[in-house]
Formats: C-alpha cells, sequence, structure tokens
C-alpha cells in the first residue's frame, strides 16, 4: 500500500496557514460578505484561505490537480486535491465557531476518485482531524500529539445518537417522513450540522449522521476519516465514498438500518 505520510504533512502544513488567515478575520467588524448565484454567502476569508493553499499547492505539488469550492478545477491528472476552505460559511459570518477548512487528497483508481488523505481543521474549536488511507484516524494538536479515533459499537438504532444539519432538502427529495421515522426511532438526535457530525462519527460520540445535499469538497476530507476509523460513509444510495451529491456515515454495525429509513418513500 502506497505511503501517503508527505502528503500527510503537507496538508498539516496547509490547514496550519489556512487557519492562521481564516482565524485573523472570524469575527472581524469589517469582514467582507459576498452572496454567490447559489444564494450562499462567500466571505473574504474564503476567498483568501483557498487563495493561499493553492499557492502552497503549485510549489510543493505542481503536477497536482486542485478542485477548491471557490475557484473550481485546474489540472489534470490521478491526484487531486481537494479543498473547502471554510466548511460552515454562515456560521463563521455568524461568530459562531463550528467551522473548519476541509483539505483532501484524492487518487484515480478503479472506483474513481477516491480520498486517501484528509485534515479537517477547526481552530476556533481548537480541534483538527485526519486519515490517511491504511494508517487509521486521529484527532489532536500535531502528528506526534494525537489520540487514535475508532467509531462506536452501538448495534441498535434505538441506543443511537443520529445528528444531521437541517430539515432543508430533505423535504425536497421526499426522504423527509423517513428522516422524522428515524429521528423517532434513535436514542437520541441533534443538529450539528456541517463537518462536525462526520468528526463525532468517527470518534463515537455520535453513532450516524447524514445530508441530503452536498458537493465533493464537503466530504472528501470527512469520507477517509470515518472510513479508517472503522466507519462507513456512503451516498444515501448506498455508494462508497464522497461523490454522490449527499452523505451517510455510521460507525458500519447501523449503516443498513440507516439508509433504509432514508429511503423510505411516501
Amino acid at each position: 500500500m502506497p505511503d501517503y505520510h508527505d502528503d500527510l504533512r503537507l496538508a498539516h502544513v496547509l490547514a496550519d496557514a489556512a487557519d492562521a488567515t481564516t482565524m485573523d478575520r472570524f469575527k472581524a467588524l469589517d469582514l467582507k460578505v459576498e452572496t454567490k448565484p447559489d444564494m450562499t454567502p462567500v466571505s473574504e476569508a474564503d476567498k483568501a484561505a483557498e487563495e493561499l493553499i493553492r499557492g502552497h499547492l503549485h510549489r510543493a505539488r505542481p503536477r497536482d490537480a486542485i478542485l477548491g469550492e471557490e475557484y473550481g478545477i485546474e489540472g489534470t491528472g490521478p491526484r487531486r486535491w481537494v479543498i473547502d476552505p471554510i466548511d460552515g460559511t454562515k456560521n463563521y459570518v455568524r461568530g459562531v465557531p463550528v467551522w473548519a477548512t476541509l483539505i483532501s487528497l484524492m487518487e484515480a483508481g478503479e472506483d474513481g476518485f477516491q480520498p486517501v488523505v484528509g485534515v479537517v481543521s477547526a481552530p476556533a474549536l481548537q480541534r483538527r482531524w485526519w486519515a490517511a488511507k491504511g494508517a487509521g484516524a486521529f484527532s489532536g494538536r500535531s502528528l506526534t500529539s494525537a489520540t487514535r479515533l475508532n467509531v462506536s459499537k452501538v448495534e441498535r438504532i434505538a441506543d443511537a445518537s443520529f445528528a444531521y444539519s437541517s430539515l432543508t432538502g430533505w423535504e425536497e427529495q421526499g426522504r423527509l417522513d423517513g428522516l422524522m421515522d428515524l429521528t423517532r426511532a434513535c436514542w437520541r438526535t441533534r443538529g450539528y450540522g456541517d463537518f462536525w457530525p462526520y468528526m463525532m462519527v468517527a470518534e463515537g460520540a455520535v453513532d450516524i449522521c447524514a445530508e441530503p445535499e452536498l458537493s465533493l469538497w464537503d466530504m472528501a476530507a470527512n469520507a477517509i476519516i470515518v472510513q479508517e476509523a472503522g466507519g462507513r460513509f456512503t451516498s444515501l444510495d448506498g455508494v462508497s465514498g464522497p461523490g454522490g451529491g449527499n452523505a451517510a456515515a455510521s460507525n458500519g454495525i447501523l449503516h443498513h438500518e440507516l439508509l433504509g429509513y432514508l429511503n423510505q418513500r411516501y
């Protein structure tokens, strides 16, 4: 199996640089915020962080392609860095500390591009999570000061903690009734949102989570971290990986039942 240690080290360097940029503008009274064509906000910090990461990658990995939320795709080839400079921009612009920079390296294979390295850095929470294919998932302050992550061993939906972002999107897809049935069947539900539910699945603090509408940059880093912690990350249709436009993540034990609820149509 390939060794992704150098790529993981680079991803941490990129996250360090992004953290400095995003924290410098977090809660700034003069923060500039625009509305994109899809009616979602983008701040000057989103753009600055992605530009910074792209600049580092151009120097350190000039042959690799880059896909980012704010500036799209550049380059071709079997290796592609996928960047969400601020996942949780709405939180960021309102001063809520639940946001993160998501950085992933994806490689082409028989099943298309799949993540092999992922870093999720949430500096306002003073938390960071990471993983590399075949090397496990970890959380901590640095590569040398880290705790290995493992998903929970909860075996029943009735004992499970379920996290979701919001109710928006589920109804449009005809999945809202199934989602509500799931929330009634679970022990506990919480709307944490964005990257955080996936990190808590990887930590074993949450057992299942799902979102109905996502982009690749929202999922790539989360997927490898959940998988390397022993969990499953698929689309709502059950296809492994972050390419399906939506996501379901679990400790693995509950995954089939999770998908069963979310695919109920009325």
